[in-house]
Formats: C-alpha cells, sequence, structure tokens
C-alpha cells in the first residue's frame, strides 16, 4: 500500500560535488544512502531532469526530492511505558532505554519506541512513514535522550539546528585502555565499511564526522570518558573510538570479544540541548546513568582502581 508523497526542494548555492553529496548536507531527513536510493528510484530531479547520484551540482541548481513512501506493514501504537523528560505541544525529550530499537525496520517491526511514541501523542509527519517525529536517533544498545517532534513546524526547526550544529549532545562511555590525554578531538570522515555493510567505517570519501572527548576517570584497564558530538553520523562515536584504541565496552559490532558483561555497549546519550522550535528558549537536559552502567562503575571503582 503506497503512503504519501513527501516533497522537499532545495536551491545550490555555494555546494559543489556530487547530487548525492550535496543533497545530504542540504537536508537531516534522509541519510546518504537513502539518497542514492532515491536518485535510482527516480524520485529525485535536478532542474526538472533526472540525473545520477555522480552528477556534480551547479550553482543555482534546484532539487526536488519527491519520495514516495510504501507501507509494507501496519505502524501500530502500542502501550509501552515512556520515561518522558520534558513535553510540551511542540516536543517531546525521552529517555530511551537500553534495548529498544528507535523506530520499525526489518527485523523489528514492533515494540519500538515510535509504536510507543504513537500511542502517546501525534508526531510529526516529514520523516516518512515509518519515522514519525524522531529528529535524530540513537542505536538499540545506546541509552539517553533523544528530541521528538509533535509536528512538522518542529521537525523542520529541529532538523535545521541539527544540520548547523548548533545543538548539544553528549555522551558518557566507558572505553577499553587507559588514555593518556585529558581532552581531544575525532576528526575522520565516516561511510559504509567496504568489508561489512552492517558496519561503518573511517572512508576516504566519506561525510565528515567530528567527535570531541574529555576523560572524566581512569581505571587501570578502562576510561570513563564524555563525548560531543559536532556532527551525528550513524555509529560515529562507536567507530571513532575504535579508530583510536578505545572501543567501547560491550560494543558488538566494533569491540573486542573478551569485555564486560551488559547489555550492548556502554554508551548513554547524558545531556540534550537544544533552542525550542517554536518559542527559541534555549533548554537543557540530562538523564541519568542506567542501573547496570553505575553498577558497573562501582565495580571497577573496586576491583579496577588506579594506584
Amino acid at each position: 500500500m503506497a503512503g504519501a508523497t513527501t516533497e522537499q526542494r532545495f536551491k545550490v548555492s555555494d555546494e559543489t560535488g556530487r547530487l548525492d553529496k550535496v543533497l545530504a548536507g542540504l537536508q537531516a531527513i534522509w541519510s546518504r544512502s537513502q539518497i542514492d536510493k532515491l536518485i535510482k528510484t527516480a524520485q529525485v530531479t535536478v532542474n526538472g531532469q533526472q540525473q545520477p547520484s555522480k552528477y556534480q551540482v551547479q550553482a543555482g541548481d534546484q532539487i526536488v526530492v519527491a519520495a514516495q513512501t510504501v507501507q509494507t506493514t501496519e505502524l501500530t501504537p502500542e502501550n509501552i511505558p515512556l520515561d518522558i523528560v520534558y513535553e510540551d505541544d511542540d516536543v517531546i525529550v525521552v529517555n530511551k532505554p537500553q534495548g529498544m530499537v528507535v523506530h520499525p525496520a526489518p527485523g523489528h517491526p514492533d515494540q519500538t519506541l515510535v509504536n510507543a511514541l504513537l500511542y502517546h501523542s501525534p508526531l510529526s509527519t516529514i520523516n516518512g512513514e515509518f519515522r514519525p517525529g524522531i529528529v535524530h536517533r540513537i542505536d538499540k544498545d545506546t541509552s539517553g535522550l533523544l528530541m521528538v517532534a509533535k509536528n512538522d513546524q518542529a521537525h523542520h526547526a529541529l532538523a535545521a539546528q541539527l544540520k548547523a550544529k548548533k545543538n548539544l549532545r553528549e555522551y558518557w562511555a566507558l572505553v577499553h585502555g587507559v588514555i593518556k590525554e585529558t581532552t581531544g578531538t575525532i576528526d575522520a570522515p565516516l561511510g559504509r565499511s567496504p568489508k561489512d555493510r552492517k558496519k561503518q567505517a573511517i572512508v576516504k570519501d566519506g561525510r565528515q564526522a567530528v567527535t570531541h572527548f574529555e576523560v572524566l576517570k581512569r581505571y587501570q584497564h578502562y576510561t570513563l570518558i564524555a563525548c560531543r558530538l559536532e556532527t551525528g553520523r550513524t555509529h560515529q562515536i562507536r567507530v571513532h573510538l575504535q579508530s583510536i584504541g578505545h572501543p567501547i565496552v560491550g560494543d558488538p559490532l566494533y569491540g573486542p570479544k573478551k569485555t564486560i558483561t551488559g547489555h550492548g555497549q556502554f554508551l548513554h546519550a547524558r545531556t540534550l540541548g537544544f533552542e525550542h522550535p517554536v518559542t527559541g528558549q534555549l533548554m537543557q537536559f540530562e538523564a541519568p546513568l542506567p542501573a547496570i552502567f553505575t553498577a558497573t562503575l562501582a565495580k571497577l571503582d573496586k576491583t579496577d582502581a588506579t594506584h
């Protein structure tokens, strides 16, 4: 069953490069892989003409994305408890538990955050059939704060802030090894791994990705750090920390097999800040670490403390 057509229009000013890459940078709704699929299925035009992903955009080009969503299953509201940190008529800030998928996808048709949110409230409609309200995502096994749009006006405003890098998104992570530096920045482009399509990797022609980190506490074999995202690429913190030799504890994709037992990686979206999409008020929220995270740190204080 076909869904609605979502049309977005963009005008190229001084951006240069491939169509798929430029379009990915002009908006925060579709990923680059999704844009590539849209181009290949004739849902993207440049100046009224279909062009391949490798088309080199020029100043003044008019790009139109008319994305036809296709409903393959019914998205059902489900009465699942939510940890709502803040809510008004335009936005919800929710503390997602570790283990919950954000939106339906192959293999996860229900019991997602979106199913729970739909039962609770109306959501924005511009992000496709199965991602209503979702402005940004965190991985299934990552816990913490997400901002959710309840209407399209709020969604556009919040997505624009993400693109302009105006949001504050700070994560706490427990990593393998002892990081010697007190602070640092990892600036390395990310894209799909050429060796494993389930993974992201640092690739030469990938999208810019910047992660800033600060050491909070050192143990004998681990380090607790705070990471601030400048960009928000898929698996960004996980890949960046692996790349400097300090993978996240419990990470099933990028970490070592021998690790501390948990329910996924020890990565928590602790702080979220943004401008309210309607009032413009600066808002900031914090979510405490999950119980398993605090219990693990307490155990390390006893068994792995520095001397």
